[in-house]
């Protein structure tokens, strides 16, 4: 008798109780960074850790390795969900329960600290809960390196986005700090010729910004029956496929990082809505990868809202909604505010010029972290040096230098290289959409982003995580990743006199 058919089945029923579960600690997530009162980090940090060793109690259960051995699929999407289950697995069968609990725990810990660090700017005080999540990551590390025979950081990497290690990142940041190292003082010159920039006038009520926010988030095409816009204090996109979170955080002086920030993030939750519902809470139904998701992100903030068309049909109606004086909203200014090149100290603040310097110098020190060559009381310091070798200037603080970011407080190692493999690969699409869409900027500069999305659903969002992060560039454009395509496109956009 063929038991395949029916241990695939039995499969796919598991992996979409496991599934449900990781739904749940999303939603559980978003609550803890949006709304949830400062009292609650503990209780809320014991839920997810239980929910973590459920999640791995199903995925390790002895059954599970019997139906993996005997189960057959026919059909490439059958066939790709079996192996994507397979490896889910694996990576899960390395971690002993009690790893996996703890560091949900550890994780929680430090997040909530972090919170509190941030703003008082002070490194020591979460230095300890710090050292005990990159302890437990480079346990986890090893444990999933012997179970994939990658390297540890090439292991965690793999979480975030298959197939894609150290080795193939390396020569690309390399040849992206050569780059850099000519293009920035350039770029700097020739901004330097052209008129400031005139700053809108503020101050811009937050009520007014939420409502923009929300407008502009539809107009790209989020559909708020299964989405919600809420604030944080580090702006992200959650929840689930069918309920998608959003948020951002407002700033009375100035409009801009809010209004970005959403764009952003809704490039994200459009990815998730656009993922093959008839096969949700199955790995093959979910998104491809960290870089694929950043590219999303990054083809609708960086590639197409701050694109010229677009800003010619944004500039009245940012004026119609907080008044002033209507020049600082032209087009031509706009530009030069959103474009502006600038050697800063926040990630999220940063042109895409200096951005991959920001990543460049996260990847070194994660990797040194996760190796044990270098130890977390000494990330300030090291962090301070690296990032003067980079763009020539010292973060004056921690909260502007190795505390700024949520995600190793979070337990994110290996996380960062998506964001510009996800930039470049987002330049990379744009440039296959402009080829395929030929009166995509006229669309553009009449607000309109249902060309671009529509061929975003059908050249990305819907192969789910059937196709790996290069499988799916080739789908989508006809090559793989081409760096080259990004730095086209910085000097085209930055270094034009």
């Amino acid at each position: 008798m063929n038991h395949a058919p029916a241990a695939y089945r039995r499969l796919k029923a598991r992996f979409h109780r496991i599934a449900a579960l990781g739904e749940a600690a999303a939603i559980l997530h978003w609550d803890a960074a949006a709304v949830m009162p400062e009292g609650g980090a503990a209780s809320r940090g014991e839920q997810l850790a239980v929910l973590a060793g459920l999640s791995h109690g199903l995925m390790t259960e002895p059954g599970m390795a019997e139906d993996l051995a005997t189960a057959g699929a026919e059909g490439p999407w059958d066939e790709a969900n079996l192996q994507l289950m397979r490896r889910t697995h694996r990576r899960s069968a390395a971690l002993p329960a009690d790893l996996v609990e703890a560091t949900s725990r550890a994780n929680s810990a430090c997040e909530a600290m972090w919170r509190k660090a941030r703003p008082a700017s002070d490194f020591d005080l979460v230095r300890p809960l710090l050292e005990e999540v990159v302890r437990l990551q480079r346990e986890t590390a090893a444990a999933l390196a012997d179970a994939t025979g990658l390297s540890p950081y090439d292991a965690l990497m793999d979480g975030f986005q298959r197939g894609i290690g150290a080795a193939d990142v390396e020569p690309i940041f390399a040849a992206y700090e050569g780059f850099l190292r000519d293009a920035l003082p350039r770029a700097e010159e020739i901004q330097a010729r052209r008129p400031a920039p005139q700053e809108p006038e503020g101050p811009f009520p937050v009520e007014i910004q939420r409502a923009l926010c929300r407008r502009m988030s539809e107009r790209v095409g989020l559909d708020y029956s299964h989405a919600r816009l809420d604030e944080s204090a580090h702006p992200f996109s959650g929840g689930t496929p069918a309920d998608t979170r959003i948020t951002t955080r407002y700033e009375p002086d100035s409009f801009a990082p809010a209004l970005l920030g959403v764009l952003h993030e809704t490039g994200h939750a459009l990815y998730e809505r656009g993922l093959p519902e008839s096969w949700a809470r199955q790995p093959v139904g979910e998104a491809a990868g960290m870089a694929a998701h950043e590219s999303q992100s990054l083809i609708i903030e960086m590639q197409a809202s701050r694109s010229d068309p677009f800003l010619r049909w944004l500039g009245p109606e940012l004026h119609a909604s907080f008044g002033g004086d209507a020049a600082a909203y032209a087009p031509a200014n706009l530009g030069r505010l959103w474009r502006r090149v600038r050697r800063g100290f926040i990630r999220v603040d940063a042109d895409e010029l200096t951005y991959p310097a920001h990543i460049i110098l996260r990847f070194r020190l994660e990797r040194a972290l996760i190796a044990g060559e270098l130890r977390v009381a000494d990330l300030p310091g090291a962090w301070n040096e690296g990032f003067a070798a980079l763009l020539g200037i010292t973060p004056p603080d921690d909260a502007r230098g190795c505390l700024q970011d949520i995600h190793w407080h979070d337990g994110a190692f290996g996380y960062f290289p998506s964001y510009t493999l996800g930039a470049m690969a987002a330049a990379q699409l744009m440039q296959a959409a402009r080829a395929a869409l030929p009166g995509l900027d006229e669309a553009l500069g009449q607000g309109d982003f249902s060309p671009l999305v529509n061929w975003l659903r059908v050249s990305v969002h819907a192969h789910g995580a059937r196709l790996g992060f290069q499988e799916l560039m080739v789908q989508a454009t006809g090559h793989p990743l081409d760096p080259d395509a990004f730095t086209r496109h910085l000097q085209g956009r930055y270094l034009q006199d």
